[in-house]
């Protein structure tokens, strides 16, 4: 009997005409633009980034009827600290109120928050209110909703490396034993699948230090679009276009041979 992903990954793929096994499972969204988006139309910076802010339930709601397993969302990394100080203050309420206004939208789809990055440095109505969705979302079993935020690649992989250094102190690891998966299991993303597939709007060509250990093999696709216009067509367009490559991973044979 069909999982409630593969009902949902079987009903978009007829619509939209692919494979269901092409649907992505896991997909990164770099979610670029909202100050351009606002600068473009003579609007002050903090509203592009509420716009952005409201476009992240259209998206999650669409990803979620795709049938996708995780959606990770790059919503402020630990370089976006150098920002002016009333730009970064507004983001932190905005990043409060969100965490609160979605948390019946997570129940009543049964999406399950996590949080990826360094929570400490996060201001405290921010961390709590965190912590409580997190806490209220825990036992949901749909989509996993990942919010990058404080967060940087390279510095979970330093993260990752301290916590592997102090179980081969304490003797709980050995050298010889440590392998990829050692690593993977202390990222931020441990128990979730690689990103398949990343978006990155308002075509930069640039990763911006984001889920750098994950993406080694993910599929890329950049829009033009600033994230407050990304809309789910553009979302399923980005799928279809995953769908059509070879995914080789080094390889001879594509993955659908």
């Amino acid at each position: 009997m069909p999982t409630a992903f593969e009902e949902k990954r079987i009903k978009a793929a007829e619509r939209l005409g692919i494979d269901p096994n092409k649907i992505p499972r896991h997909i990164g969204i770099v979610m670029d633009g909202n100050g351009r988006w606002a600068q473009q139309r003579n609007l002050p910076r903090f509203i592009g980034h509420r716009e952005g802010g409201k476009n992240v339930e259209t998206i999650v709601l669409g990803a979620d009827a795709l049938g996708i397993e995780c959606i990770s969302l790059y919503s402020f990394s630990l370089q976006n600290w150098k920002r002016p100080v009333m730009e970064v203050d507004f983001l932190m309420h905005l990043f409060t109120r969100y965490l609160v206004s979605m948390r019946d939208i997570m129940m009543e789809h049964s999406i399950r928050l996590v949080h990826l990055g360094r929570i400490e440095g996060l201001p405290e109505a921010l961390q709590y209110e965190l912590n409580k969705t997190m806490e209220i979302t825990g036992k949901n079993t749909g989509m996993v909703m990942g919010l990058a935020m404080n967060y940087g690649g390279r510095e979970e992989i330093v993260d990752a490396v301290k916590k592997i250094a102090a179980e081969v102190k304490s003797g709980g690891l050995k050298i010889e034993d440590i392998e990829e998966d050692t690593v993977a299991q202390r990222l931020y993303t441990a128990g979730l699948p690689d990103p398949d597939l990343i978006i990155r709007t308002s075509e930069e060509l640039r990763i911006s230090n984001f889920l750098l250990w994950q993406v080694s093999y993910s599929e890329f696709v950049v829009t033009k679009t600033y994230w407050p216009d990304f809309t789910v067509d553009q979302l399923e367009n980005a799928i279809v276009e995953y769908a059509s490559r070879s995914r080789r991973m080094g390889n001879i044979k594509a993955d659908t041979e």
